[in-house]
């Protein structure tokens, strides 16, 4: 490569074209952050600049080399029970009022973690549903999980753990639902990982987006927060969209929408608020 820095104009180009694609913005205090991994991949792509790979990167069919910065560019901190409060209200009073309408049983239950990062939030959901939701043998629970990164959906494929991610979970949760593998590894069940459905989605792409239908609950933590106002209102739209009437989005302690938008009732549970489309 020519020059061993990217210019401002290389940044503010990149950084609008990311913008326009993801929905997700970087201001200038992650100017290091985003030029460290950039040059990285215009280094191993072996393009002589950047407006060299910049072109190969718009133009490019398969879009491979875009969802490579996705890849670099996306922040996957997550560990097990994070916040579990949440995951109290889901078992405690939003699923058994969801079940205690009048709806047929032969209809299932559709829970979404998005993002779903390396597996660890919806592999909780799922612990959380067998280890607290006594009616769980009742009702077909459809457990979905999606990321824009595809080497993170990869991973939580592996379900394979350091200690650090499992370092909330009870002992005897780890013992039942984990095999203890070299290196201070844990791997979470065959049947917990089989029964979670993995895919890719861009929250930001409407297209993409569209496949998401027909939820009962979402979790959608700490994601809206690398929105600006204009991409979290669009992705508030989808969100809303994806749920059935009557269901739930939970956001992350720091989230709020109530000032954004209208559309959803903000329930105030024992340790959780969370957000709800209405019924009607």
């Amino acid at each position: 490569m020519s020059t061993a820095v990217l210019s401002k104009e290389d940044f503010d180009v990149f950084r609008e074209f990311f913008y326009k694609k993801t929905g997700i913005e970087f201001d200038d205090s992650k100017r290091y952050f985003v030029d460290k991994r950039l040059l990285k991949r215009i280094e191993e792509t072996g393009a002589r600049s950047f407006r060299d790979y910049f072109i190969s990167v718009r133009f490019e069919s398969s879009q491979k080399e875009f969802q490579n910065i996705v890849n670099v560019m996306t922040v996957n901190e997550t560990y097990f029970y994070r916040e579990d409060h949440q995951f109290h209200t889901m078992t405690q009073d939003v699923l058994p009022e969801i079940v205690a309408r009048d709806r047929p049983r032969k209809d299932p239950l559709r829970i979404l973690s998005l993002p779903s990062s390396t597996g660890e939030e919806p592999y909780s959901i799922a612990l959380q549903l067998i280890e607290n939701w006594r009616d769980l043998e009742h009702y077909d629970v459809e457990l979905e999980g999606a990321d824009i990164d595809t080497e993170v959906l990869e991973k939580a494929r592996e379900g394979v753990y350091n200690r650090r991610s499992v370092q909330y979970l009870p002992q005897d949760v780890l013992n039942r639902h984990f095999d203890t593998l070299p290196g201070g590894r844990f791997q979470i069940s065959d049947d917990i990982r089989e029964a979670v459905h993995l895919f890719q989605v861009n929250l930001s792409d409407r297209e993409s987006a569209r496949k998401l239908r027909r939820f009962d609950l979402i979790f959608c933590r700490n994601l809206l927060i690398y929105f600006d106002d204009k991409s979290r209102q669009q992705a508030i739209n989808t969100l809303f969209d994806a749920l059935n009437p009557g269901g739930f989005l939970f956001l992350g302690h720091s989230e709020s929408i109530s000032r954004m938008t209208s559309m959803f009732e903000v329930r105030r549970f024992p340790q959780s608020i969370v957000y709800q489309r209405p019924l009607t």
